[in-house]
């Protein structure tokens, strides 16, 4: 019975939340790409939460906030096996800021943003070496897909600090 009852709420609290989801986030995106530390690929992927823009003032410019969960897979290189921090560790990023852009809903130019993101970070690597981390990005926005530039690190507040720079291909549903 105990069983039953917790399958219950759990069943409740799902559907809450699947019901109060397009309240909270406007756009879903799952983007993914390659991930280069130094001239070393490897796989990165994020899924984004993007919510409505707000106005800034009484100007062309506008914020979105958003939130992210990314993954950065570890690399295979012997050269750092010996060091402090190794590369072989996969880091989850945790992270929510804001993406700006600039214009109406109808310039060619409003597809573009800008974006940054105060991020906690689980691994401790050649690459990203400390809990914070910060991520910028640069890109592009259409309806159902995004490209962006993307950069991690801690911004030298903490050694070694090589940073993740991505290129990033998003899918995403508006909400």
């Amino acid at each position: 019975m105990h069983t039953v009852r917790m399958g219950c709420r759990v069943a409740l609290v799902l559907s809450l939340g699947a019901l109060s989801l397009p309240a909270l986030a406007a756009r879903l995106e799952l983007q993914a790409g390659p991930s280069y530390m130094d001239r070393n690929p490897t796989s990165a992927v994020f899924v984004e939460g993007v919510f409505d823009a707000r106005p800034i003032g009484h100007s062309r410019w506008s914020w979105s906030p958003d939130v992210s969960l990314g993954w950065i897979g570890g690399r295979s290189l012997a050269r750092y096996d010996g060091g402090r921090y190794t590369v072989r560790d996969d880091a989850w990023l945790l992270a929510a800021g804001a993406r700006i852009r600039y214009g109406e809903a109808g310039d060619w130019y409003r597809h573009l943003f800008v974006g940054f993101q105060p991020a906690f970070n689980t691994a401790r690597t050649q690459s990203l070496s400390s809990p914070y981390e910060f991520v910028s990005s640069v890109g592009w926005q259409g309806r159902h897909v995004s490209v962006q530039l993307r950069h991690v690190s801690n911004g030298n507040l903490h050694s070694p600090n090589r940073g993740e720079t991505m290129a990033l291909i998003g899918v995403g549903i508006e909400l």
